[in-house]
C-alpha cells in the first residue's frame, strides 16, 4: 500500500477499524478469531489500528492492547474519549476532568503509556464548549501521553474552532459513497488546515457491499436494526443503487467492497479509510482496494449515481442525528 499522512506521522492508505470485534453489531468473534484478523491485517501491511473507550464498554481497547504488545513500536494507535458506557448505557460527556480520566483507564486498557492520535468521540454540545474539551486534550499532548488531538462527526465551523485552540491532527467522521457530508465543507476544511480526515464506516456499515443485509439478517443488538437507512421502504430503494454499482464494478473489475474503498481514496490525498470486519476473506477484499485505479470517468459516474437526493433515510435514528454535528444536505434538513 501507498502512505498517507496522520499529523507528522506516514501510514499505510487502509487502516483497520476495529469496532466490529466487539460492538455495534452483535455476534462477536472470539479473542482467537479476533486476534487472527487483527494479525492477517498486519502481515498485510496495515498499521494504524483504531479503537475507543465505548467499543465494547472498554473490551475492545483490551482486546487490541493485548495483541499490540509485540508490535506496539510499529502500530499507529488511535482511540477515542467523550463517549463510553457507563451502567450499560452510552453517554456523551466532554468535561475536562471525564477526559482525562478516561483517557488514563484507555491507557491501562490499552497496556500502553502512548495514544499516538485521541479522538473526542463526540462533542458535548449542548454542555461543553469546544474549546474546553480540546484544551483537556491538548493537556494530554503537552504531558506526553498522546500524540495528537482527534475530533469525530464535527461540522467544518467546529473543527476550525478547535484548531484555534490546539493544532488538530484528524477529524473522524462517517464519509462513503452513501454518506457524503464531508463533501458540504469538512473535506476542504481538513486539506486547508492539513488535517487528515478518517473515514469510518466506508462501505457503508456494509451495505455497500452486501445489499441483500437487512433486518432479518441483523443479529440481536445490531445499531443498523434501528437505522432508517435499513429500514423498509429505504433499504428496498438503496438497493437499486447498489445494482447499478455493481454494473461499475464490472466495468473497472473490482468488487463492491474495492470500488468503496478505491473512490474515498481518489477523493483526496488526506482521506484515510478505516474499513472494520470480522471476516479475513474481507479484510483482504478490502485491503485490496489499494490495488485498484478509478478513472475520471468511472469517479464522474459514482458521483452522479450516488448524490445525496437519491440516498434514502437518516444515516443514524433521531437520537443520534441530535447528537452529531454534522452539516446535512438540503434533503436531510
Amino acid at each position: 500500500m501507498k502512505l498517507r499522512k496522520i499529523g507528522n506521522t506516514e501510514v499505510p492508505e487502509i487502516g483497520l477499524g476495529c469496532m466490529n470485534l466487539s460492538h455495534g453489531y452483535g455476534g462477536y468473534p472470539s479473542k482467537e478469531d479476533s486476534f487472527a484478523l487483527l494479525q492477517r491485517a498486519y502481515d498485510l501491511g496495515v498499521r494504524h489500528y483504531d479503537t475507543a473507550a465505548l467499543y465494547g464498554y472498554g473490551r475492545n481497547e483490551e482486546l487490541v492492547g493485548e495483541w499490540m504488545q509485540p508490535y506496539r513500536s510499529e502500530i499507529h494507535l488511535a482511540s477515542k474519549c467523550g463517549m463510553q458506557g457507563i451502567d450499560g448505557k452510552r453517554v456523551i460527556d466532554g468535561r475536562a476532568v471525564t477526559l482525562k480520566a478516561t483517557l488514563e483507564d484507555s491507557l491501562r486498557r490499552l497496556n500502553t503509556d502512548f495514544i499516538d492520535v485521541y479522538y473526542l468521540h463526540r462533542w458535548d454540545k449542548n454542555n461543553v464548549a469546544i474549546e474546553e474539551s480540546v484544551g483537556a486534550l491538548a493537556e494530554m499532548v503537552q504531558e506526553g501521553k498522546i500524540g495528537g488531538i482527534g475530533l469525530s462527526e464535527v461540522s467544518a465551523a467546529t473543527l476550525r474552532k478547535a484548531h484555534a485552540v490546539y493544532p488538530i491532527t484528524a477529524v473522524q467522521n462517517e464519509y462513503s459513497l452513501w454518506t457524503r457530508n464531508p463533501e458540504i465543507g469538512l473535506s476542504a476544511a481538513c486539506h486547508e488546515l492539513g488535517v487528515t480526515l478518517v473515514a469510518f464506516s466506508p462501505l457503508g456499515r456494509g451495505f455497500l457491499c452486501a445489499p441483500e443485509l437487512g433486518l432479518s439478517k441483523f443479529a440481536e443488538g445490531d445499531m443498523r436494526l434501528t437505522m432508517p437507512r435499513f429500514q423498509e421502504p429505504n433499504i428496498s430503494q438503496n438497493r437499486e443503487l447498489i445494482k447499478r454499482l455493481s454494473q461499475v464494478c464490472t466495468e473497472v473489475g473490482c468488487s463492491l467492497a474495492q470500488i468503496a474503498i478505491a473512490w474515498l481514496l481518489a477523493q483526496d490525498e488526506n482521506v484515510l479509510p478505516i474499513p472494520g470486519t470480522v471476516k479475513i476473506d474481507h479484510l483482504e477484499e478490502d485491503l485490496g482496494a489499494a490495488s485498484v485505479t478509478l478513472s475520471a470517468e468511472i469517479l464522474s459516474k459514482l458521483d452522479e449515481l450516488f448524490q445525496a437526493q437519491k440516498i434514502h433515510g437518516f444515516r443514524y435514528p433521531s437520537l443520534g442525528m441530535s447528537e452529531v454535528d454534522t452539516e446535512r444536505f438540503a434533503c436531510e434538513q
